[in-house]
């Protein structure tokens, strides 16, 4: 896990399991980065005390007020962040922040639909768009040739719920909403990777494992994989990295999923 050397990462969702994960992941790297910006809806409330312990002890990480679904809230985040870099560039942007309704099949809503659909797909598009100056920049200040994630890289945190192929757990849980805002965040993936391949930004998709957070424990049975080892996997994948890997589709041991 060494080998990813970052010297910016902005988390999203930061204030609670996998995201939070990756917060504590980062700051135990080797050469952890010189910042870790963590963005949630609310810093100072009472769902982000441990998000809050960690920044009152490592001064490298910055609570950033983020609402994912709201763009003022995304330009202001994009602007703040740059102010605090001072010219360099953010190495990686990790779209964390996810939402579920445990709808059925029959009784799935246009406002549930709307909503999963806004936070798990469209956020990750308007925050890439964001913060795309940004990446440029960590990719235009690196040495070398090639794509890696210690250079630049959009990380979207998908779901193989949003395999069309496995349909992963169907007859648990049918989440429908959920299910197709991760099959178009990953072809959200697929684009980005295709868009700014030329500016040196590698794209892709996990999935992370089902994972025991609220979200992974919320149908009542107890997920098999802990945030420890999910995040710990996925920063290992990502330390391996090269541009052959952008667009891809993995979960948090480096396998391929099916589309």
């Amino acid at each position: 896990m060494g080998k990813l050397s970052v010297c910016s990462a902005l988390v999203t969702g930061a204030n609670r399991g996998i995201g939070l994960g990756f917060v504590q992941h980062l700051l135990a790297l080797p050469n952890p980065p010189e910042w870790v910006f963590a963005g949630c809806r609310d810093p100072k409330g009472q769902r982000a005390q441990e998000l809050q312990k960690l920044a009152s002890k490592h001064p490298n990480v910055v609570t950033v007020p983020l609402e994912v679904t709201d763009p003022a809230s995304i330009k202001a985040a994009a602007a703040s962040v740059g102010e605090r870099l001072k010219g360099s560039g953010l190495n990686l942007l990790i779209n964390n922040a996810g939402i579920v309704r445990p709808n059925t099949l029959d009784n799935e809503t246009l406002k549930d639909m709307a909503e999963v659909y806004m936070t798990n797909t469209t956020a990750p598009l308007l925050l890439s768009q964001a913060f795309l100056p940004l990446l440029k920049k960590a990719a235009q200040g690196s040495t070398g040739s090639g794509m890696s994630c210690s250079k630049a890289a959009i990380v979207n945190i998908s779901s193989i719920a949003g395999s069309i192929e496995e349909m992963y757990l169907w007859d648990i849980a049918h989440c429908v909403s959920y299910r197709c805002s991760k099959a178009a965040l990953n072809m959200l993936t697929r684009c980005q990777s295709m868009g700014y391949r030329e500016h040196g930004i590698l794209c892709v998709a996990f999935h992370p494992g089902w994972v025991q957070t609220d979200m992974g424990n919320a149908g009542g049975q107890m997920a098999p994989v802990t945030v420890d080892a999910s995040v710990g996997g996925m920063l290992k994948v990502l330390s391996k990295l090269s541009e052959k890997d952008s667009g891809s589709y993995l979960d948090w041991e480096g396998n391929v999923v099916a589309w």
